[in-house]
C-alpha cells in the first residue's frame, strides 16, 4: 500500500520547518537548539516533534531537500544561464555554498545513526549526474576542457570546502573560484 499523501497544509508546514532548520543549520550548526529552528519558522516546538519526531530526522529531511534542491537547479541553470560555463560555475557555488554553510555535517555523516548514512549516497547519487550534465555541455560548447570526471570534481570542491570551518583566513569559495576557472578550455 503506498504511503499516504500528505495534506497540502502539511506540506507547507514541512517546507517552512525544513527551511528555518537549514537557515539554522547554516548560523549555528546542526546541533543547534530545536527551539531556535521553532522560533525561525514561528511555530511551537511540538509543531516540529508532529513532523520530525527525533533530530535525527530533521537533520536527514534537512538534507534530503537541500540535496534535491541542488539537484534540481542544474537543468534550470543550464536553461537559463548565458551558457553552459556560466551555469557551471553557478552550479558550483550553489554547491559550495550547500557544503561550507553545513556546519557539523560531515560528523553526522560519520555517526552510527541509519538515515545519515543513507545521506552521502543520495548525494553522490543525485548530484554527480547533475554536474556530469553540466560538464558534458560545457564541453560540448568548447568552453571547458573536455574528460573532467563528475566525482572527481565533487570531491575537489568538497576538499575546498572542507577547510574552512577550521581556519577563520582560509576563504573555501575563492578557491573554488579559482578551481572552476582552471576549468577552462
Amino acid at each position: 500500500m503506498p504511503p499516504a499523501r500528505k495534506r497540502a497544509d502539511a506540506q507547507r508546514n514541512e517546507q517552512v520547518l525544513l527551511d528555518a532548520a537549514a537557515s539554522v543549520f547554516t548560523t549555528s550548526g546542526v546541533d543547534a537548539p530545536v527551539r531556535d529552528i521553532a522560533a525561525e519558522a514561528g511555530v511551537g516546538m511540538g509543531t516540529i516533534y508532529r513532523h520530525f519526531p527525533t533530530r535525527a530526522d530533521l537533520i536527514v529531511a534537512v538534507y534530503r531537500h537541500q540535496i534535491e534542491t541542488c539537484a534540481e537547479a542544474g537543468p534550470i541553470l543550464l536553461r537559463e544561464s548565458t551558457g553552459p560555463y556560466a551555469a557551471l560555475a553557478r552550479w558550483i557555488d550553489m554547491f559550495a555554498d550547500f557544503l561550507v554553510t553545513k556546519h557539523g555535517l560531515a560528523e553526522v555523516l560519520q555517526s552510527d545513526t541509519p538515515g545519515f548514512a543513507a545521506l552521502h549516497g543520495l548525494f553522490v547519487e543525485r548530484l554527480a549526474p547533475v554536474l556530469a550534465d553540466l560538464l558534458t555541455a560545457a564541453a560540448g560548447a568548447g568552453e571547458i576542457k573536455p574528460g573532467i570526471q563528475a566525482y572527481t570534481l565533487m570531491r575537489g570542491v568538497g576538499n575546498l570546502c572542507a577547510g574552512d570551518s577550521s581556519d577563520p583566513r582560509y576563504d573555501a569559495r575563492s578557491m573554488v573560484t579559482l578551481l572552476v576557472a582552471g576549468l577552462r578550455a
